[in-house]
């Protein structure tokens, strides 16, 4: 049976974050909202858990995971990034954009696009998300909450609770969380290109 965290969304209760940041490290797999919508998220190299969020989303190899990164200096290590993206990231960042980007060789394989050697970062605009990332002090590796046949993902943390409780460790609830998943732009190319439509405004990338 899952855990419930009530997250104060402004001011995050430092002792909840601590104890979700260890249910992370002892190898759990938390349901956690964003500036976009709820995600799947555990520890980066938990392979057990990345083999549970694709049980629940059904995912196929060639699903892009997300590293979600507490800032630019963090992201840097795990991608390889150009001045020219570097600058185009920067200005729409934090907030609620997924980037496809090289990997460098700090990212676990199982994380790769099988043929592009690619992998989603951001960086939320989140204080809930941010606090927790200080505390884990590296990426969450992470995965939009959109269970398999519905078109809007899970926005709700009793919601997801009912749904999910047997399958994930924990659920955060940290107040309103976006209806969208984030907007993916694929720079893997060196120019970027619009791969999903969502919660961030996709227009200085057309």
């Amino acid at each position: 049976m899952a855990r419930y965290f009530d997250v104060h969304p402004e001011d995050p209760q430092p002792r909840a974050i601590v104890q979700i940041a260890e249910m992370v490290r002892s190898g759990g797999l938390i349901a956690y909202p964003t500036d976009s919508c709820y995600a799947l998220g555990a520890q980066l190299g938990n392979l057990e858990a990345l083999d549970r969020i694709r049980a629940i989303r059904r995912l196929d190899k060639k699903h892009h995971f997300t590293l979600v990164c507490s800032d630019f200096a963090q992201l840097g290590q795990f991608v390889q990034i150009d001045n020219d993206v570097f600058r185009s990231i920067k200005a729409v960042t934090p907030g609620s954009y997924t980037f496809i980007l090289p990997a460098t060789k700090e990212v676990p394989r199982r994380l790769l696009h099988p043929k592009k050697k690619t992998v989603g970062v951001r960086i939320p605009d989140h204080r809930m998300v941010q606090a927790l990332l200080a505390e884990l002090g590296e990426p969450l590796l992470s995965s939009t909450l959109l269970l398999p046949d519905q078109e809007t993902p899970l926005t709700e943390g009793w919601e997801i609770k009912e749904e999910l409780d047997f399958q994930v460790d924990a659920v955060i609830d940290s107040g309103d969380c976006g209806a969208e998943p984030t907007t993916v732009i694929d720079f893997s190319s060196g120019t970027g290109e619009i791969v999903r439509r969502g919660m961030g405004d996709p227009s200085r990338f057309e």
